[in-house]
């Protein structure tokens, strides 16, 4: 199975969704951020980065 991609904090978000924080091993840190798409993801502790871990589903009319 292959890795989700990580992202950095502060860089513009890919998609609008739920992303989870990693530690800098890859471990869950229990937290999740909302953000939209092309907004910077939030500040963060030194070495934690994001993983998608719930895009948003849009329903079109």
């Amino acid at each position: 199975m292959a890795e989700k991609p990580k992202y950095t904090p502060g860089t513009p978000a890919p998609k609008s969704g739920q992303y989870k924080v990693v530690g800098p091993r890859g471990g869950d840190r229990g937290r999740e951020v909302s953000s939209t798409e092309g907004n910077p993801l939030p500040p963060a502790q030194k070495g934690e980065r994001y993983v998608l871990n719930d895009a948003t589903r849009h329903k079109r009319k």
